[in-house]
């Protein structure tokens, strides 16, 4: 069966039980006579669009509107995507949800900024509306968990998980003399890798990691804390809410990321690496091009190289591969990745609360979110979506899901997102060469310190 006939099969049979799970969920019901068109609820969705080839753009306007206004002719879907850069997504759908006039119905939240936007108050509990919702059951735990706050209660249903790890190039490895199912145990290796790469390819780029604080969070998650937790630190005391600053793991991530980028120059050139647009500089063009060998980077990728992606590859596996990313020394448990994604939030200010969750249900069903986590090439939130065929058949899906047995998560503290920017700061400093490891370090306590105060750092 293809992709989409199971798509449009899924969504047929989900979302006629829609209507019979919207009632009794814990909000005032004359809210849903107050945004009207032609005698439907209006719904506003919101989320980062991310241009020409945004993925969930397409799989919400192609596949699964039509299906769900077709089977619930009273709610009208409005799609109101927020064209911008990461930090400025996060600022603009805060601004509008202060108010009832601009709030959407239903917004993108990236978990890691659940707590910072609970605490402002910016969003509807969901706890009464789950407990009475058969398929959370099916969602998988640790990410249920993730989209708890600290007050303990339920801000967003997942949308989307990922993982990270090293897409090397099998074209490059070959004409470098490297194996062609690489599994480096160690940083060095990785390095190592990176210089038999420069060595025979002077035009290719050996090794990519971001380093722009341009690019905001994924600095911060898939370079600096991808490698932070393949050390003996951690970012955060969960037992002690406290901030772990001036430690041996955050010197030795820094000089690796000095190593790769100044002292043996095996990144890509300035003007990429700072470059707001290098991600897509990379993975869409010099990666399938065969001009980068390793790049430090999520699953989601593949989207980029499917049929319908920005940049097609015809033989993906063949190409590529995608291995673990070893942690510093090699100890136990011998890797680490960074999992964490986007999550669909009712905005306490959202006119419609009742309908919005009726069509938060719908997007949460079992084949849509398969359909969803296809389309995007992501991993899928519930444990049964992960069992169709349709979702197993995928390449790199084994291992990008493998790699979620050592996977770590961003504190959950509403402060995070300030350290985060500190972090992403002390990155591209590094990178740039405009402090040395030590410097960069001690500017990111003093700043951390400021942020937190110092009574809930570990110094």
């Amino acid at each position: 069966m293809s992709m989409l006939k199971m798509k449009k099969i899924a969504l047929f049979s989900s979302l006629l039980m829609v209507p019979l799970l919207a009632t009794g969920c814990g909000s005032d019901s004359k809210e849903e006579t107050s945004n009207e068109a032609g005698g439907k609820t209006e719904i506003k969705i919101t989320w980062r669009d991310t241009g020409e080839h945004d993925k969930l753009k397409k799989f919400l306007s192609e596949d699964f509107v039509p299906a769900f206004e077709k089977e619930n002719d009273d709610i009208k879907i409005v799609l109101s995507p927020i064209t911008a850069s990461e930090g400025d997504y996060f600022s603009k759908v805060a601004l509008s949800m202060q108010s009832e006039s601009t709030a959407p119905d239903l917004v993108a939240e990236d978990s890691f900024m659940l707590n910072s936007d609970a605490n402002a108050g910016y969003l509807t509990p969901l706890d009464d509306y789950v407990k009475d919702w058969e398929d959370w059951g099916y969602y998988t735990e640790n990410l249920k968990a993730g989209s708890i706050a600290q007050d303990g209660k339920l801000y967003a249903i997942p949308g989307t998980s990922d993982s990270r790890g090293l897409w090397y190039n099998k074209v490059v490895f070959e004409k470098a003399g490297l194996p062609e199912d690489w599994s480096p145990k160690n940083w060095a290796e990785i390095v190592e890798a990176a210089e038999k790469i420069k060595e025979t390819q002077p035009d290719v780029v050996p090794i990519g990691i971001g380093v722009a604080k341009a690019n905001g969070e994924s600095v911060s998650m898939q370079t600096f804390e991808m490698l932070l937790y393949g050390t003996k630190d951690t970012l955060f005391d969960a037992d002690t809410r406290k901030w772990n600053v001036n430690t041996d793991g955050i010197i030795d991530s820094l000089k690796l990321i000095d190593e790769i980028y100044n002292e043996k120059k095996l990144g890509p050139s300035l003007s990429v690496a700072i470059n707001s647009n290098y991600g897509s500089v990379m993975m869409q063009d010099k990666f399938p091009n065969n001009q980068a060998g390793i790049i430090l980077d999520g699953f989601w990728n593949t989207g980029n190289w499917t049929e319908t992606g920005a940049a097609p590859v015809d033989n993906m596996t063949e190409q590529f591969g995608f291995a673990a990313m070893p942690t510093q020394n090699g100890d136990a448990p011998g890797s680490t990745t960074m999992s964490g994604g986007w999550t669909w939030s009712i905005p306490a200010k959202a006119k419609n609360k009742d309908a919005s969750w009726r069509v938060l249900q719908a997007l949460g069903g079992k084949e849509e979110q398969a359909a969803r986590a296809i389309a995007e090439g992501n991993l899928t939130v519930r444990d049964d979506s992960a069992e169709l065929p349709e979702y197993t058949e995928q390449p790199f899906i084994k291992e990008a899901t493998e790699f979620l047995q050592n996977a770590h998560f961003r504190p959950a503290d509403d402060k995070y997102p300030n350290v985060s920017v500190e972090i992403q700061n002390m990155v591209e400093a590094v990178a740039t060469g405009s402090k040395t490891p030590e410097e960069a370090a001690k500017d990111y306590a003093t700043n951390v310190i400021r942020i937190v105060g110092e009574e809930n750092v570990n110094q």
